[in-house]
């Protein structure tokens, strides 16, 4: 048996050509070009790299995009300020504060200064509330690409029974509330496995759907699902490789060389869950910039 890849850059490709075609009618019909406002304190390298991505990911689907780039010794008061002159600021749909953030900087209060009309990491409060409750939100991007992904290549997810591996605030519990939604692309039996769980495998092995968010590099093996099961990982881990250019390879959460074996599908890392993420960004900056009546 050899699972199904579930292509996460090619589907993201499409959906970037979606929005390219709409941002054109949009500009066209309402004279709106959807605008991102990236914010990057500090330099850290990943962080850097992931701004410069979405930037890439902007011009490709003629969004307007400006970072400002912070030094680290940036005030908390400073970057308040910032982020409340890209809120009143008309060209721009969305506002996305790269985190992590150096550590004298309380990241709670940065997410709650966002405008959450503008919060299109969906990581404000309103948002959450919103998202919890299954009301229309600004939905958290790496989950919502979990999701699409899941939709276009017809996996169905309703009275299946999901296990969540991870409890973070950006991927686990968000994923794990927005599958359980009495909705299309939802509707299933949802359990959360994390750090405090006794044995993982217990709860991995019932999974039709997989979804692994814990950040440990390959934690997941053959002997903890159960074959036909679809996988999900969400890891990025970098794990030595002293014959790779860069002295490292990136992994993911999934053994992807054995799971693939028994899996009836699995997106693979990296090529999987990453693009996705970086499309719904897109899509939840125009859904902004559609709404937007006041031009």
């Amino acid at each position: 048996m050899s699972a199904q890849i579930l292509d996460g850059k090619k589907i993201s490709e499409e959906i970037k050509s979606e929005i390219k075609n709409k941002t054109l009618h949009l500009k066209t019909q309402k004279g709106i070009t959807p605008g991102l406002a990236f914010i990057l304190v500090g330099d850290n390298p990943a962080s850097q790299s992931y701004v410069k991505m979405k930037n890439k990911a902007c011009d490709e689907v003629g969004f307007y995009s400006i970072t400002e780039k912070l030094p680290a010794e940036t005030s908390e008061e400073f970057l308040l300020e910032l982020i409340n002159r890209f809120n009143i600021e008309k060209t721009i749909h969305g506002i996305l504060v790269q985190l992590p953030l150096p550590k004298h900087i309380d990241e709670n209060k940065i997410i709650e200064a966002i405008d959450y009309k503008k919060d299109v990491d969906g990581f404000h409060p309103i948002n959450v509330g919103k998202l919890l409750i299954g009301q229309d939100s600004l939905r958290p991007c790496t989950p919502a690409g979990i999701q699409e992904l899941l939709i276009r290549y017809g996996i169905e997810t309703s009275g299946k029974h999901v296990v969540v591996v991870g409890r973070s605030n950006i991927v686990g519990k968000p994923v794990a509330n927005m599958l359980l939604q009495k909705q299309a692309g939802a509707n299933a039996v949802v359990t959360i496995a994390h750090t405090g769980t006794k044995d993982i495998s217990y709860y991995t092995k019932q999974a039709d759907i997989l979804i692994a968010a814990i950040g440990k590099p390959e934690i997941i093996t053959a002997d903890m699902v159960k074959p036909g099961v679809v996988v999900i990982d969400v890891g990025i881990n970098r794990v030595d490789d002293p014959a790779a250019k860069n002295g490292y390879r990136i992994v993911g959460d999934v053994h992807f060389d054995s799971v693939s074996k028994v899996a009836s599908a699995i997106s693979p890392v990296p090529g999987g869950i990453g693009p996705m993420t970086i499309a719904m960004l897109l899509s939840n900056t125009f859904k902004v910039a559609e709404q937007t009546d006041d031009y």
